[in-house]
């Protein structure tokens, strides 16, 4: 054999060799290029919900959508949400961002909200699309919605919630048997990290047994520092020997912030609070207003009075003077002839 024909026959074996290889491993011939040819993918990473404006019957939810991108560019990608009512199973509100061209690989946050009462609970269903084909889908539910304040009345400062010190306290001022003035403090507590703004106290003295206005008062309440208690005092003049409730609110531009009630028991006969009455308890706005001294206890027993009477109005003796007398009267007789 000839050079010539070795060359050849070498040759022939090379071809049959890289045939059996290509069917064997027909990867190892692919165009590296054909991998950056392959369609890009966007995922849900993760979905944040926060609440946004709150108004009085609506409230806004904010939706932080973390999209995660793989691969080449995705065109034209939307994220849709709906707000499903969790009872009705009706869809509230829907709202559609467009995001369009997603590149560059990682993540970002797509920020999107719907509107919904501020009642029952809900289901916020999160779509991505891709050139109109949805890609992926999460469902977030939530709750309590009605217990997110308004806007308008968001604020840190309201009245005192303390296990000893009184968030009303009452007493009195001058009394007599027609009318009663009354010295009313109010504490109010400031929980927030700013000095808050001047607000409007207001007080009803209303009457316990037929709901009747009595009296009202009303005072500025200034500006209190971070973490203080101010104490506003007002007098207010009702009639006296009843009982009244307290009640107590704090405005802000004629919206109501925040309300507390307290009592004044000025009934000889009977108390009240902010739950229950309680019948026969001795009391007396005398007992406040002279510095103590006693009257009438209200009972129809015959209790010893001071000036050794008693309560059914007979002007005798206790057990102590009828026994002197008895005894004076023994002796008496033992010196008579």
């Amino acid at each position: 054999m000839d050079t010539r024909t070795a060359l050849l026959a070498a040759a022939a074996a090379v071809l049959v060799v890289s045939a059996v290889g290509v069917v064997a491993a027909p990867d190892a011939l692919d165009d590296p290029r054909e991998e950056n040819e392959r369609p890009g993918d966007v995922r849900i990473a993760g979905i944040v919900v926060s609440p946004g404006e709150v108004r009085g019957e609506t409230a806004e939810l904010r939706l932080g959508v973390d999209l995660r991108h793989r691969g080449p560019a995705v065109e034209n990608v939307t994220v849709r949400h709906r707000a499903i009512g969790a009872d009705s199973g009706l869809l509230v509100d829907e709202t559609t961002v467009d995001i369009g061209e997603v590149d560059g690989g990682g993540e970002r946050t797509i920020n999107g909200s719907v509107d919904v009462e501020r009642a029952g609970g809900y289901r916020i269903e999160t779509a991505v699309f891709a050139d109109g084909e949805r890609v992926e889908t999460r469902t977030t539910r939530v709750g309590g919605v009605a217990a997110l304040t308004p806007d308008y009345a968001d604020t840190r400062v309201g009245f005192t919630d303390g296990n000893v010190w009184p968030t009303v306290a009452v007493s009195v001022r001058e009394a007599d048997n027609a009318t009663a003035t009354l010295s009313v403090s109010v504490s109010v507590t400031n929980r927030g990290d700013a000095a808050s703004d001047p607000l409007d106290l207001r007080l009803l003295m209303r009457q316990a047994e037929s709901n009747v206005i009595a009296d009202e008062a009303r005072e500025t309440v200034g500006s209190v520092r971070p973490g203080r208690t101010e104490t506003v005092t007002t007098t207010v003049e009702v009639p006296a020997n009843y009982n009244y409730y307290v009640d107590a609110a704090l405005w802000s531009d004629d919206v109501l912030i925040d309300e507390t009630q307290g009592v004044a028991n000025l009934n000889p006969r009977e108390t009240i609070d902010a739950d229950e009455s309680v019948e026969e308890v001795e009391f007396s706005v005398e007992d406040f207003a002279d510095g103590g001294a006693g009257g009438d206890d209200g009972a129809d027993g015959e209790r010893p009075r001071d000036d050794g009477s008693t309560d059914d109005g007979t002007p005798g003796f206790g057990p102590v003077a009828a026994l002197a007398a008895l005894l004076a009267a023994a002796l008496y007789a033992r010196r008579r002839p």
